[in-house]
């Protein structure tokens, strides 16, 4: 890929307002394209739980092998509510992407953007800017199909392993120096977990600590996860990255979303070390679904953010280009008075992107 100036990006709209949100995505990004001169080629291809109910197949094989073989995966939302397995868990191809693929850092920025109301009066809400960083591969999903069901009990398996806690610990490092390098301050990293009570939680941190030492540029913290449910109420505007085990972040990464206007403002990321899906936050939404009135924010800033990550991949630097100016027209267009139906206002799925792109090279 590097020096190619083109990739080919694998798209897998899903279900609900996936479809809707990626086809308003896919419009402004061929703007884009054109714009910095980079080639992006698209393949969509079928997964999701309407596929399962007409197939059979939530995830075919052939989608998944052209998804691998792409240099980045774009996913709009999957799953519906009255679509479930027979064990009676919805539709998740997502959760087989992360676990086959290996995208042990979950990505989950929770950043406000200008226009958009906040949860919080306090005036310093307005500066909140961190990043959730769910380890998506193991933690209480590890049981995920392997729980065990009885008459008289139910019970999973939380698994926390050195190898992949020491990736995810020096995954947040890295970024931290990132995030340090451009907002001018130093990076603070803050392992959320439970280790006063797991014994898996407190060996987390000790591996958490071991990868810490090698990174004196920036400051590591611990917090644990109920703390930390009270603390992004109370001053979230002083974190920085927090890692953190699969289900909290699963948890912290909703709560987040709540302080900057909602999940159709969460974008996010699942990255490992080869390949990395971004998708939003939010899920298919059935009570909306084909009114044309989702939100597609959090799928453009997740788009944003796949940009960063190719160029930082070496797909050149028109990619970097690119998902600046991208995350600089959403927030002009919101600073502009822009408002989607879910905070309030009466802008569509369609206007979004339109007022988004055409911020595009203004």
């Amino acid at each position: 890929m590097a020096g190619s100036n083109s990739v080919r990006v694998a798209v897998l709209p899903g279900d609900g307002i996936g479809t809707e949100v990626t086809q308003a995505t896919l419009a402004v990004l061929e703007k884009l394209a054109k714009r910095h001169g980079i080639g992006i080629a698209t393949e969509t291809l079928p997964a999701g739980a309407f596929h399962y109910r007409e197939t059979g197949e939530a995830l075919p094989e052939s989608s998944f092998a052209a998804a691998k073989a792409a240099d980045a995966i774009l996913l709009g939302a999957m799953g519906w509510p009255g679509i479930r397995y027979s064990d009676g868990t919805e539709i998740g191809p997502q959760l087989d992407l992360r676990f086959r693929l290996g995208l042990y850092a979950g990505v989950r920025p929770v950043k406000a953007i200008p226009g958009v109301p906040v949860a919080l009066a306090d005036p310093r809400a307005r500066d909140i800017d961190l990043v959730i960083l769910r380890e998506s591969t193991e933690g209480l999903f590890f049981s995920r199909g392997r729980g065990t069901v009885t008459e008289d009990m139910a019970e999973e398996t939380l698994r926390i392993t050195r190898q992949v806690t020491e990736k995810l610990s020096r995954f947040a490092f890295r970024l931290a120096e990132r995030r340090a390098a451009r907002r001018g301050r130093r990076g603070v990293v803050t392992l959320v977990d439970k280790a006063n009570v797991f014994r898996a939680f407190a060996f987390m941190r000790g591996v958490f600590d071991e990868v810490a030492a090698g990174f004196p540029g920036v400051e590591a913290r611990h917090h644990y996860v109920d703390a930390m449910a009270l603390d992004l109420l109370r001053r979230p505007w002083e974190f920085d990255v927090l890692p953190t085990e699969n289900m909290f972040g699963d948890i912290l990464s909703d709560l987040g979303a709540g302080l900057v206007g909602g999940m159709g403002f969460s974008p996010s990321a699942d990255i490992g070390d080869e390949h990395a899906v971004f998708q939003p936050a939010h899920g298919t939404a059935p009570d909306i679904a084909g009114q044309g009135i989702a939100n597609p924010t959090a799928m453009l800033l997740s788009a944003a953010m796949m940009l960063d990550w190719l160029a930082a991949r070496g797909a050149g630097q028109g990619y970097g280009d690119a998902a600046l100016e991208l995350e600089g027209a959403v927030d002009a267009a919101f600073a502009a008075g822009l408002r989607t139906a879910d905070i309030g206002g009466r802008d569509g799925t369609a206007a979004v992107a339109q007022a988004v792109a055409e911020r595009i090279g203004a």
